[in-house]
């Protein structure tokens, strides 16, 4: 069993039935759809694809969505591709235009004020180098330095500028509420600068009565430099590396990425690493020597699933690249520091939840268990047994499907709907039966169990049994 989670971003080249099962067959156990394109119809329906090419493959996938947030972003172009030659004028405008060579629209009135003479204005997730000659009210010329191919609404990057774009804007709230009546698993929320900038997030949630987890993507320096209030405030993070290579001095990337994991390793709190791992297969059937290398460090360093991005949205080859993914993270599981981790990540035990958690990680180790089995009603206890990082499998019984499909996040744990047992002899058996079926354990084999006594509370984790599949 791989413990590595795999997100694929959907989009045109991957949102057909066949392509989606395929995809899923391959490992996919997140599907992430970018809400910066594409419009609400096509995610639903893309939504109800996912759904039903995990119900035909009978795997267990969650869909993420992934709103915009504050970011300058290029407007409508013809075509919805235009180039922009390298040595050309380009004009950055806010004027209420469609992009083409030449003139590209900008959907934010002040950035003229922005930026002057001399400043450097990146395109495209950096590829695309401008140069600054000139601005009016309206309109910012620049001298094309590295050219390239330009898309509707990519991102525009100021380097070393803090914009007062807002927080969370009424586009991405109503994005969220789109999100929420699609039925998604998952939300991640692009740009974040502060800890405070998820408490609007979390109050619109919960005006709607949503428990939903939200995910902070760490893509601003600002954001590096409050990590850790960041990931005490969030769900789950996601090292988007792409606007931070632009933001940050391009060297210091990798630093920031292994102190990131460290800090939520520790915090317990799920790590997904994203942009550019395996960049060359957007147009190439394998991957480079780097990007192999690239994804088993990020593994190494602890991230709790792997990313792709244009891989699988708009590459060649969507299906060969989860594939990839999948190998290269089963191959590099086999030599990962477990031992290690158990005394090194994850949170002190200063209370009991943790403490049986710690324990049950170590009991795999000492008596070679097959498994560790936890009936959970939030996935509190499975998300805290798997920060330990396990050798063996983490098995989480869901009462909810909502829980169920939040757990694939989690490295390492496997869940499934089970109903809810009464007693407490009911429920070891349970957790038994569950293994066997799941195929991780025989007769004759020991298995862990996390359990709240009695049953039926959610939170009170207070149990680590040892048992014996007979």
């Amino acid at each position: 069993m791989r413990s590595t989670k795999i997100v694929a971003t959907i989009g045109p080249a991957s949102d057909e039935p066949a392509v989606l099962e395929r995809m899923i067959e391959e490992g996919m156990d997140v599907a992430r759809l970018n809400f910066a394109h594409g419009n609400a119809d096509t995610h639903a329906e893309t939504t109800r694809r996912i759904r039903a090419a995990a119900e035909r493959v009978g795997r267990r996938v969650a869909i993420l969505g992934d709103v915009p947030g504050p970011k300058l972003r290029i407007g409508p172009v013809a075509g919805g591709v235009t180039e922009v030659p390298t040595g050309s004028a380009l004009v950055l405008t806010t004027r209420p235009v469609e992009g083409g060579p030449g003139c590209l629209p900008v959907a934010w009135q002040g950035l003229s004020d922005l930026v002057r003479a001399g400043d450097v204005i990146y395109l495209a997730d950096g590829a695309i180098r401008l140069r600054v000659s000139a601005t009016s009210p309206s309109d910012v010329v620049t001298d094309v330095e590295v050219g390239g191919s330009v898309a509707s609404r990519q991102g525009l990057n100021l380097p070393n500028v803090t914009t007062s774009l807002p927080t969370i804007s009424a586009d991405d709230l109503a994005l969220i509420d789109t999100g929420l009546q699609m039925g998604v698993d998952m939300l991640a929320l692009s740009f974040v600068r502060s800890a405070d900038d998820l408490r609007p997030v979390r109050e619109h949630l919960a005006s709607r009565k949503s428990g939903i987890p939200l995910i902070a993507k760490i893509e601003k320096p600002q954001a590096a430099a409050s990590a850790e209030a960041i990931i005490e405030a969030a769900d789950a993070i996601m090292i988007a590396r792409g606007d931070l290579g632009i933001e940050l001095p391009i060297e210091e990337v990798p630093l920031v990425q292994k102190r990131l994991l460290v800090l939520a390793g520790r915090r317990a709190v799920p790590a997904i690493t994203a942009t550019q791992m395996l960049e060359s297969m957007v147009n190439s059937p394998r991957p480079t020597r780097a990007e192999v290398a690239d994804v088993a460090n990020a593994i190494f360093d602890g991230t709790d699933a792997v990313m792709l991005s244009q891989e699988t949205a708009v590459g060649s080859h969507p299906v060969e690249a989860v594939h990839m993914m999948s190998q290269i993270a089963r191959a590099t599981e086999r030599e990962l520091p477990y031992g290690r981790w158990l005394s090194e990540r994850g949170p002190q035990a200063s209370n009991q939840h943790h403490a049986i958690a710690f324990g049950a990680v170590g009991a795999v180790y000492q008596l070679g268990l097959k498994a560790i089995v936890c009936p959970t009603r939030s996935g509190t206890t499975a998300r805290l047994v798997s920060s330990y990082r396990p050798r063996a499998p983490v098995l989480a019984l869901c009462t909810d499907t909502a829980v169920m499909r939040r757990c694939t996040l989690l490295w390492g744990v496997r869940a499934t709907m089970r109903e809810e047992a009464t007693d407490t002899m009911d429920l070891l058996e349970e957790c038994a039966a569950a293994a066997v079926e799941e195929g991780l354990a025989v007769k004759g084999d020991k298995i862990g169990i996390t359990a709240g006594l009695p049953p039926g509370r959610s939170g009170g984790t207070n149990l680590f049994k040892v048992h014996d599949i007979e």
